[in-house]
């Protein structure tokens, strides 16, 4: 048949090129001819079919089985006929029957094509998952192929990346042709086809981007502990040293700012917070809070890690952040739920709680206003508290005399024994 022996060397060339075996190939043709023949003899019909390995011939034969008496003519022949084929034949046996597979081998063939360039097409895509899955975490440059919508194709030379609006920074814009630096967020296998995940919003991209700026990180001198960004406006990186002659958030900064620069320049202007690490809570909150400066901190709850951060009030913007990016990667960071307030809102609630606490102990018959604000100060709020006083610890207190600390205690105690039998009335009434 003409152009069998092309056949095989083209079948010779695909198994170099694309690794698959010839003996694949020619069995893929054989079970196409198989099918092609069955839907002409009958769903029953048994067939078997083959190509000369070497000439690229294909072969089809029908097989019956010989019979005295035939029931089906799909599966049996007479001896008579079968006789006709080979002369030799007895009944019982099974023979071959040669069938013109001219009209066949085509449909073959064009059935084997179409099963051929799928398998080719898994393999190349098994061949690329196997390149690009372990480098996973690897910083790429390619170029931007086409937009869709508002994910970015990009052309990453053997194969091509897809940059998902949600792995963007928003500020930015890309043109087709366009350089573009990312990192391989993931590689997925999927039915139509191998997906590579790029991202320029990832914390493992600005982390590539500190390993690949700055040698200390590389060579593991200098540790990054954690990352936590707004893409495109903020971030705040915690590193630390593990040598002692080695500054981690000065090594990251680089001679006159020259590393952190360049990453900086890579993101679109984001801003960069280098943070040295510490063990102690209060220290990191602290810390984290850079570029602000913070006063103290107040923890308000332990368990359920909340705190009040006091800063100068010419920080207090700046603690907070532009939209609050700042106190919120401060939280993230942390993980404290975090309240900022100036030294002079802190200084303002002082006094309000001052009157309040103030004026609660006006209730206390013989107790002035002086009196009552230096208790205040002293720490002294609860009038039950006050009632179980002694007149010689009361008037040790500035401005209290004998006399004045024996009314306010009697004061205190008419006070507390008012308010029980309130409180006993109450209940009776119920």
């Amino acid at each position: 048949m003409k152009g069998q022996s092309d056949l095989v060397l083209a079948l010779e060339q695909l198994e170099r090129e694309k690794g698959i075996k010839k003996e694949e190939i020619l069995k893929t043709v054989s079970d196409a001819l198989v099918s092609a023949l069955r839907k002409y003899f009958g769903k029953t019909a048994q067939i078997v079919a083959g190509i000369d390995p070497e000439s690229g011939e294909m072969m089809g034969f029908l097989v019956k089985k010989i019979v005295e008496k035939v029931n089906s003519s799909e599966l049996e022949i007479s001896l008579e006929e079968a006789q006709k084929l080979y002369s030799d034949v007895k009944i019982g046996e099974d023979i071959e029957i040669p069938v013109n597979i001219k009209d066949f081998s085509r449909i073959a063939a064009q059935t084997a094509k179409q099963v051929l360039i799928q398998k080719i097409r898994e393999i190349e895509k098994s061949t690329l998952y196997d390149e690009f899955k372990p480098r996973e975490g690897e910083i790429v440059t390619g170029l931007v192929h086409h937009i869709v919508g508002r994910d970015i194709f990009v052309d990453l030379g053997r194969a091509e990346g897809v940059l998902p609006y949600r792995e963007q920074i928003r500020k930015e814009h890309y043109s087709p042709n366009e350089r573009i630096r990312t990192i391989i967020h993931r590689v997925e296998k999927e039915n139509r086809g191998l997906q590579i995940v790029l991202s320029r919003a990832s914390n493992l991209f600005l982390k590539g981007l500190f390993e690949a700026e700055v040698p200390e990180i590389a060579e593991k001198i200098i540790e990054i502990v954690q990352i936590v960004r707004e893409p495109g406006f903020r971030a705040k990186v915690v590193v630390r040293t593990n040598s002692i002659k080695v500054d981690p958030v000065g090594a990251c900064v680089g001679m006159r700012g020259s590393r952190i620069r360049m990453i900086m320049n890579e993101l679109s202007g984001e801003r960069i917070d280098l943070i040295p690490h510490t063990d102690d809570n209060q220290q990191m909150i602290m810390r984290s809070f850079a570029p602000a400066t913070v006063v103290s901190v107040r923890v308000e709850d332990k368990n359920e890690k909340k705190a009040t951060i006091i800063v100068p009030d010419d920080q207090l913007a700046l603690s907070i952040g532009k939209d609050g990016n700042n106190i919120r990667l401060v939280s993230r960071l942390t993980g404290w739920n975090l309240e900022v307030k100036s030294e002079g809102q802190k200084q303002q609630e002082a006094r309000e709680n001052t009157d309040i606490a103030v004026g609660d102990l006006l209730k206390v018959e013989g107790l002035g206003p002086k009196a009552a604000d230096t208790l205040v100060k002293m720490g002294i709020t609860d009038i039950e508290k006050l009632a179980g006083f002694k007149v010689e610890d009361l008037s040790s207190f500035q401005g209290i005399g004998e006399k004045t600390a024996q009314k306010i205690i009697d004061g205190a105690k008419k006070y507390v024994k008012g308010n029980l039998k309130e409180v006993e009335n109450g209940d009776k009434k119920e």
